[in-house]
């Protein structure tokens, strides 16, 4: 995808704090900015298995090469059923608080400025200028086919063609979601998260039929919907079902302080399902595939039995993996410290700068190293990791900057 990824909750840790709603406490959850850390590596290292072979579209790309490539396209698959809707959750999780604290005018307004203006501002110039660099050390024939002429030239029919929300498509659906949540607050005359009643952790069986409804929601989407077809500029509308409502969990289990409650031992299982599903369900939905008349787009959608099997699957793993996740990071990255204050407040700006980062590495330092793809691949996040985080430092240190990221 020519996109995928991730952001924050508009309150920008350490200044503000995150709150627990629902027991009536207020304290700082520091495993969710580490964990926000870790799915912004994640998003790095998923554009960086495109870039090298992973089925996918993404600014610049090189033909997959040598033994293993498979293993790419299987990890983006593994990423792409669960990190974005983890993130879409975790996002959620905090609106409740900062809506409460901020009311309805000024958190909108946080909004804006928070997602609002760097989507703008990549809109139309971080994402030409990455256009620019990952085209010009491409194929003349992808540079053509792609609609752009050659000799290739940064002029205003260039800049046309060229703007678009690239990653932070993400940030637009949560600005969206966002956006929906307070229209809903103000609907209900401004009741206070904290004054409703407190909502227990869902039980096994509850969890079990929402994965069911997310499956069944996702795969009639998929049927009308081809994953071919772009909506409003969306790469992966196909998982809109997951996005919207781990956001609307997100937000309903504030009240409950579920990240904080969620039995540990529920995790691990709802994990072992997960991988039980990936043993079983996803190799026989891969397949039942039907490569020859509809491609390997059939296990998004089509209505097709494989997709069936398929979106069986991506449900299961994205609650079990997310479950898992929040227990892991609750567990073992829960307090302060050097990286803590690094993550916390450079993890947005990591993400936003990640495309550019990735294609300059991949298109102009390595773009004529000799190596296979996946050891390329291993070459390139070496490289990316460091430089991202490290370039996000240094960005956020330029006067006013950090009033937005």
């Amino acid at each position: 995808m020519r996109g995928s990824a991730s952001t924050g909750d508009g309150d920008r840790p350490p200044n503000a704090r995150d709150t627990v709603i629902g027991a009536g406490r207020h304290s700082r959850i520091y495993f969710a900015d580490y964990l926000r850390a870790g799915l912004v590596s994640l998003v790095m290292l998923h554009h960086a298995a495109i870039t090298y072979g992973a089925i996918g579209s993404w600014y610049y790309t090189e033909p997959p090469t040598g033994p293993g490539t498979a293993l790419l396209t299987l990890f983006t698959n593994f990423n792409q059923a669960w990190f974005l809707g983890c993130f879409f959750l975790i996002s959620g999780y905090f609106s409740p608080a900062s809506f409460d604290r901020k009311g309805p005018w000024k958190f909108l307004k946080d909004r804006l400025i928070r997602l609002g203006i760097p989507l703008v501002i990549f809109f139309f110039v971080l994402d030409p200028i990455v256009v620019y660099i990952a085209f010009s050390h491409l194929p003349a024939s992808q540079v053509v086919a792609a609609g752009f002429t050659l000799p290739l030239t940064f002029n205003w029919q260039f800049f046309v063609n060229s703007v678009g929300t690239g990653p932070l498509w993400f940030v637009e659906m949560l600005l969206i979601f966002e956006f929906g949540y307070a229209f809903w607050r103000m609907a209900r005359n401004g009741v206070k998260a904290q004054e409703e009643k407190e909502r227990p952790f869902p039980s096994y069986r509850k969890i079990a039929v929402f994965i069911l409804l997310l499956a069944l929601s996702a795969y009639l989407l998929r049927t009308m919907i081809p994953v071919t077809v772009g909506v409003l500029g969306f790469p992966s509308i196909f998982d809109l079902p997951q996005y919207l409502s781990f956001f609307i969990v997100g937000t309903v289990a504030a009240r409950g302080d579920w990240l904080g409650k969620m039995p540990s031992s529920m995790a691990n299982r709802f994990f072992i399902i997960a991988l039980i599903a990936s043993a079983t369900l996803l190799p026989l939905a891969i397949i039942g595939t039907d490569v020859t008349s509809l491609g390997w787009g059939s296990l998004l959608g089509y209505g097709s039995l494989s997709s069936a099997i398929y979106t069986l699957w991506d449900s299961t793993f994205a609650v079990g993996m997310s479950m898992f996740a929040i227990s892991f990071f609750r567990k073992h990255f829960n307090s302060p410290g050097k990286l803590w204050k690094l993550f916390s407040q450079d993890f947005y700006a990591a993400f936003i700068l990640q495309a550019l980062v990735i294609v300059i590495v991949s298109s102009v330092l390595l773009s004529s190293v000799s190596l296979y793809s996946l050891p390329k691949f291993a070459l390139a996040i070496v490289i990316i990791l460091p430089l991202t985080w490290g370039a996000a430092y240094l960005v956020r240190k330029v006067p006013f900057v950090d009033r937005v990221l």
